[in-house]
């Protein structure tokens, strides 16, 4: 079930799961884009260690080179998409709640948005 991986955008225009991708190093950066390709292949079927169902439908890419590890959240919504909101740098076993929060406000203002349109 292919889908299409669309980039949150604020409402200032810039897209903070993109700018966070273009800011990984060389390797990284292309293990996640390798694992967001994987994602629009094979859609909700992925599974780990490429991504993992956190919490209330809010998912994680997963990509670790090294002892480096770095994670991009994101969301599906109906009509074949997953939004990726942002990523960061993780430094702990657990996915820090305040990321979790941050997705899900972000999804909260994408779906109020899409309601408005």
């Amino acid at each position: 079930m292919e889908i299409d991986a669309i980039f949150y955008d604020l409402p200032d225009g810039t897209e903070p799961a993109n700018e966070f991708i273009r800011g990984l190093d060389r390797k990284m950066r292309a293990k996640m884009l390798s694992t967001i390709e994987l994602l629009e292949a094979v859609g909700p079927n992925i599974r780990e260690p490429y991504s993992k169902h956190l919490t209330d439908g809010i998912f994680e890419l997963r990509a670790k080179v090294g002892s480096d590890i770095s994670r991009v959240l994101y969301f599906f919504v109906i009509g074949r998409r997953a939004i990726l909101t942002h990523g960061f740098i993780k430094k702990d076993d657990k996915t820090p709640p305040a990321e979790i929060d941050r997705a899900k406000k972000y999804r909260n203002e994408y779906l109020d948005r899409k309601e408005n349109q």
